[in-house]
C-alpha cells in the first residue's frame, strides 16, 4: 500500500525568540538563576498541571537552585478521603460517565494548612524561597512564576502504564476508565480554570512532556508564539491508538509502528487532547493545544463562536479505521437535554461519518428499521447484554453501503455504527466521551474486561423517528450544489439541521478562495496528495497540507486560498470544511 506524506509531528516555527528558549535541566537552571539574581529575597513559584513528574523537579531542578527554603504545596491538600467525599457527586458510581465539575482549585486544599504554609513562606527572611506543585500559586503569587505543563495524551500514557493515578488519590492501579473519567470530568476542568490566568502572566513555561528531557520558554515568547499561531493555518499533533476493532489502513498509510496489532483511532484535531509544537530555533516546546484555546479564543474561534462556546473548541475531526478490522460498537449519542441534565455538559455529540476509503461490500449501520416495535429492540438488546443471545441487528437496524466519499449524517439520538472495512473521517461536536454503547458484538476489551454497555442511558435517548425512510431521506449522501467556477465546485454535504456544524466539500483542480467569515474553519484534504494554503494578501507564509491531514484556519485569518501543489498539479483534489453555523 502506497504511503502518504502525512506529517505526524507538525510544528509552528516561531521567529525572533530563539534566545528565550532552553533545552535540558542544565540550561533551564542557568536561565532561572540569571533571573533569580535580581533581589535579596525572591519567591519562585513552580505551579504544575496534575500529571507533571514532581520527583523529576525535586531531583533535577530544585537542588541546583540553592534555595533557602523549599515548600511542596501538596502537603496542604485535603486528605484523600475528604477529596473523595467532596467529589462523590461528580464521580458517580458509573465506570465511564461522571458529572462535569464546577469546583475551584482552592476547595481541594485545607485552609488551615494553606494559611500555615503562607506564614512559613513569609517568615523566611532572605534568599530564594521555592514553592512548587499543582496549585503552588495559591500559597504565593510568586515574584517569578514558572508554569509546568504537559498534554492530556501524555497524562493518559502515564495512567495506562500504572505510573500515575488521579491527583490526590493513590489509585494508580484502578480501572483505567475510572481514572480517565475522574480526570476528564474533574481534574482537567479545575486545573484549566486555574492555569488560564497563570499562563497570561507566567515568566516561564516549562514543558515536561518527555521524561528527563524538559524544555522551557519565556512567558513572553510563549505568548508571542500562541499569538503568531492564531494568525495562520496550523495543525495540532495527531495521536494514534489501537483498539479492539481497529484496522490496518492508518498503520500502512501513515507509516506507524508495525508492531502494534492495529490502529483504531486517530485524534487529528481535538485540541482538548492534542499537543501543539512550537519551534524556537533549536528548542521545540510541546504544550497542550488547549492552551491556545484558553489564551486566544477570540482570534482562534471568532467572536460569535467564542460567545457561544467560551474556551471550548467545538469541532472535532478524528479517524476511525476498520479496514482489516471489525465493526465499531452499535451506539447512540445523548440528546441535548439529556446530556445537560445528567452530565452537566452544554452540548451533545452530533457527528457524521465521511468515508475516506472503503472495501467492497462495507456498510454503515444507521437508524432503526421502519415498523419495528421499540420495546422489542430494547428487549433484544437487554438479552444480548445478559449474554443470552446475540443482538439481531438485521431485524432492527438499517445498513447502507459505504463507498469512498460517502457522507453519513448522525444527529444525536440516531442509532449508528461504522462497519468493518471503512476508513472514516468523523466530523463531530467535541464532547466525544458521550457514546452510549448499545451492543458490542459480545467482545472483550484489549484489557480483557467486558466493554461497558450503556443500555440504561441509551434507551432514554434513541429517537425512534429515525427509521429507514427518515434516515434515507435526510442523512445519507445529501449533496447540494452551492457554487462553481473554472476548475472548482462547492457542495453542501450537511450536517443535519439539528447539528450546529456546517460542512462543505470543494472539488478543485484550480485555486479556490475561502473566507473564514469571522469563524474558525477546520479542513481535511480528502482527495489529492498535497495542496498549498496561502494568503491572497501575503498575511502568512504558505502552508502545505498532505492527504488526510486536518488543519485549522483561525477566524482571524479571513481570506485564504487552497491550490493543487507539487505532485497534485493538474489533478482533481477535494477538501472537507467544517465551521459553526451562525
Amino acid at each position: 500500500m502506497k504511503k502518504t506524506r502525512y506529517d505526524r509531528q507538525p510544528e509552528v516555527l516561531i521567529q525572533g525568540y530563539n534566545n528565550q528558549a532552553w533545552q535540558g535541566w542544565e540550561s533551564i537552571v542557568a536561565a532561572l538563576k540569571t533571573r533569580l539574581a535580581l533581589a535579596n529575597k525572591t519567591v519562585l513559584v513552580i505551579d504544575c498541571y496534575p500529571g507533571v513528574r514532581l520527583e523529576e523537579i525535586e531531583t533535577r531542578l530544585l537542588p541546583s537552585l540553592n534555595a533557602s527554603a523549599i515548600f511542596n504545596v501538596e502537603l496542604s491538600r485535603h486528605d484523600e478521603h475528604i477529596l473523595q467525599t467532596l467529589l462523590a457527586h461528580n464521580l458517580t458510581d458509573d465506570r465511564v460517565f461522571g458529572v462535569l465539575s464546577c469546583h475551584q482549585l482552592p476547595e481541594f486544599f485545607d485552609n488551615t494548612r494553606m494559611e500555615a504554609l503562607r506564614q512559613q513562606i513569609a517568615a523566611v527572611p532572605t534568599g530564594l524561597v521555592v514553592v512548587y506543585g499543582p496549585g503552588a500559586s495559591l500559597a504565593h503569587d510568586g515574584d517569578i512564576l514558572v508554569y509546568a505543563d504537559l498534554p492530556r495524551w501524555e497524562i493518559q500514557q502515564r495512567m495506562r502504564s500504572g505510573e500515575l493515578g488521579n491527583w490526590g488519590a493513590a489509585n494508580q492501579h484502578e480501572d483505567m476508565l475510572r481514572r480517565y473519567k475522574r480526570a476528564f470530568f474533574i481534574e482537567w476542568r479545575v486545573f484549566d480554570r486555574h492555569k488560564t490566568p497563570l499562563l497570561k502572566r507566567a515568566d516561564f513555561l516549562l514543558d515536561t512532556t518527555q521524561a528527563d528531557a524538559p524544555a522551557m520558554v519565556s512567558g513572553e515568547a510563549f505568548r508571542a508564539g500562541l499569538a503568531f499561531t492564531v494568525s495562520r493555518p496550523f495543525r495540532v499533533v495527531p495521536f494514534f491508538d489501537p483498539g479492539l476493532w481497529g484496522g490496518q489502513w492508518m498503520k500502512d498509510k501513515f507509516d506507524l509502528d508495525p508492531s502494534k496489532p492495529n490502529y483504531a483511532w486517530c485524534f487529528d484535531c481535538v485540541p482538548e487532547e492534542n499537543s501543539l509544537l512550537l519551534r524556537f530555533g533549536d528548542v521545540r516546546i510541546e504544550i497542550p493545544s488547549q492552551d491556545l484555546v484558553l489564551l486566544y479564543p477570540r482570534p482562534l474561534l471568532g467572536e460569535k463562536v467564542h460567545a457561544r462556546f467560551g474556551t471550548e473548541f467545538p469541532i472535532r475531526f478524528d479517524f476511525l479505521d476498520t479496514l482489516g478490522g471489525q465493526n465499531l460498537s452499535l451506539q447512540v449519542h445523548p440528546l441535548t437535554e439529556y446530556i445537560q441534565q445528567n452530565f452537566g455538559m452544554h452540548y451533545t455529540q452530533d457527528e457524521s461519518y465521511y468515508v475516506l476509503e472503503a472495501e467492497p461490500g462495507s456498510e454503515v449501520y444507521l437508524g432503526t428499521k421502519r415498523g419495528i416495535d421499540p420495546q422489542d429492540m430494547l428487549n433484544d438488546l437487554a438479552a444480548a447484554q445478559r449474554g443470552e443471545k446475540a443482538f439481531d441487528d438485521t431485524k432492527f437496524v438499517n445498513r447502507f453501503p459505504a463507498r469512498k466519499h460517502d457522507h453519513f449524517l448522525i444527529p444525536a439520538g440516531t442509532v449508528h455504527c461504522a462497519g468493518a472495512g471503512t476508513m472514516v473521517l468523523e466530523i463531530s461536536a467535541t464532547p466525544y466521551i458521550f457514546t452510549f454503547k448499545l451492543w458490542d458484538w459480545g467482545r472483550l476489551g484489549l484489557d480483557g474486561l467486558s466493554r461497558p454497555v450503556h443500555l440504561e442511558h441509551g434507551k432514554h435517548v434513541i429517537d425512534w423517528q429515525r427509521d429507514t425512510q427518515w434516515v434515507t431521506e435526510r442523512l445519507v449522501n445529501h449533496v447540494e450544489p452551492i457554487a462553481e467556477g473554472e476548475g472548482w465546485r462547492e457542495e453542501r454535504t450537511g450536517l443535519h439541521e439539528r447539528e450546529f456544524i456546517e460542512t462543505r466539500r470543494h472539488w478543485f483542480s484550480e485555486p479556490v478562495l475561502h473566507d473564514t467569515q469571522g469563524g474558525v474553519n477546520v479542513l481535511n484534504l480528502v482527495e489529492g496528495a498535497e495542496a498549498l494554503v496561502e494568503s491572497p494578501a501575503h498575511a502568512f507564509e504558505p502552508f502545505v497540507v498532505h492527504y488526510a491531514e486536518t488543519f485549522i484556519v483561525p477566524a482571524a485569518v479571513g481570506q485564504y486560498r487552497i491550490s493543487p501543489y507539487g505532485s497534485s498539479l493538474g489533478q482533481q483534489l477535494a477538501t472537507m470544511k467544517a465551521w459553526v453555523r451562525g
